[in-house]
């Protein structure tokens, strides 16, 4: 376990340090795991029987693959949505009904948080962002606060449902939740009624602090969209997921196949309007792949640390803190989750505390729902606090530096400090409110 423990650390502090090769880091962790499992390592060094901790049939078995095909199959359909320009259309029509430039900024991140209850968060703010550049270019106003209103919006908007970010992916895997059980779940008010509040709330938080101007935002000509097939596309994740939420008895990858089909007939329908074959190469290429390899080395890394005891250890930590009480057990996940997220990558960290989370439910003589659902309102919102937080807040940075302009660190936890602690404060209450 101590072993398992020093190379897991050794993992976290390379990812966060060398985050161009996050994927590979992964990967050569879970290999690192995979070798150890068959090298008498304990025996060498402590004088103690070594325990496999994985077969080698089961390796494969610890990837989540429904995850994997949901994540590879929206990502080739939010390409395809983007291309046609439907998101620059909805933000237009907005955007011309701001009567000022505040008003403006607000609406793009009320549009960004909405497409991102659907859609992945860093493609959401690729898919806002251009049209906030265009506004502020318009009116010579410094885009940096559009653009982090945009990222931090999309952040927590991904809490609110099963496909808005990959952390709620993984809770619905852990907690066997479909779509519509983050709406209604187990006939009481889900998570995206609850992230729905922690919003509105922060949205006015943000108003407060972007201030008050009277320039009214024009825009030269509307968007046209020539092709909805990829909207309806949109639609049909969303609604071929709800179906399949109410399937018997359905394969584990069910959802993972729903998106993977869509994003092949999207691609060939527009590979047949174009009569052009390298429509596939263009879509296939539009995935990120280095996510998906990262996930993919994580699930055996985090499994392997599940099978040494590791994280019973962590969990057994908590439930002696808590000391029987569930509020405190409650409390030091969702804050503990808030602060960590704010420096480190949320997808692993998440991955992590999910079976910890359970454990301690089972420690504690409950059911693990408030835990789960307090786990994900920390770790998804918590990575608002600072520019390196979650992917959504380095693309938008990313985004503006290409423009010219730079984000010093205060500039960004100057709107997301208070934006995160309004949303989170809400959902922390509202959670154990409606869960406890």
């Amino acid at each position: 376990m101590i072993l398992a423990l020093i190379l897991f650390l050794a993992t976290y502090v390379l990812l966060l340090v060398y985050s161009k090769y996050r994927a590979y880091i992964a990967l050569g962790a879970a290999l690192v795991f995979i070798l150890f499992t068959y090298i008498p390592i304990n025996s060498w060094l402590f004088g103690i029987p070594d325990i496999a901790y994985m077969p080698i049939e089961d390796i494969f078995k610890t990837i989540d693959w429904n995850v994997i095909l949901m994540i590879f199959g929206t990502m080739g359909i939010v390409s395809l949505f983007i291309e046609s320009k439907m998101p620059a259309l909805m933000a237009d029509k907005i955007i011309q009904k701001a009567p000022n430039v505040t008003w403006a900024i607000i609406a793009l991140s009320v549009l960004s948080g909405l497409i991102s209850a659907f859609v992945d968060n860093v493609a959401t703010v690729l898919m806002v962002a251009p049209i906030a550049l265009t506004i502020c270019k318009k009116l010579k106003i410094n885009p940096v606060p559009s653009l982090i209103a945009i990222a931090i919006a999309s952040n927590l908007e991904g809490a609110a449902t099963l496909v808005g970010d990959t952390t709620s992916v993984l809770l619905g895997s852990q907690a066997n939740m479909d779509f519509f059980d983050f709406f209604i779940f187990q006939g009481k008010i889900g998570l995206f009624f609850i992230v729905q509040v922690g919003f509105l709330i922060a949205t006015f938080v943000l108003k407060k602090l972007l201030g008050q101007t009277k320039e009214k935002p024009l825009l030269d000509s509307e968007t046209v969209v020539k092709d909805f097939f990829p909207t309806y596309l949109m639609v049909g994740v969303i609604v071929l997921l709800i179906l399949a939420s109410f399937l018997p008895n359905k394969p584990n990858e069910t959802n993972g196949y729903i998106c993977v089909g869509l994003m092949l007939i999207g691609t060939l329908q527009k590979a047949i309007v174009s009569r052009d074959k390298k429509v596939f190469v263009s879509t296939f290429k539009a995935v990120d792949y280095f996510t998906l390899l990262l996930l993919a080395g994580l699930f055996i890394v985090i499994q392997s640390l599940n099978n040494a005891g590791v994280i019973t250890a962590i969990g057994q930590l908590i439930s002696t803190v808590a000391s029987g009480n569930v509020f405190i057990a409650y409390t030091i996940i969702v804050w503990v989750s808030v602060l960590l997220s704010a420096f480190i990558d949320n997808i692993p960290y998440v991955l992590t505390m999910l079976p910890v989370a359970a454990m301690i439910a089972t420690d504690l003589g409950v059911s693990p729902e408030v835990l789960y659902f307090g786990l994900l309102i920390g770790a998804t919102l918590g990575g608002n606090m600072t520019p390196i937080g979650a992917s959504a807040n380095i693309t938008a940075i990313g985004i503006l530096r290409k423009d010219g302009f730079e984000v010093k660190t205060w500039d960004f936890m100057r709107l997301g400090i208070p934006y995160t602690l309004a949303a989170v404060t809400s959902g922390y209450l509202l959670t154990w409110l409606i869960w406890r």
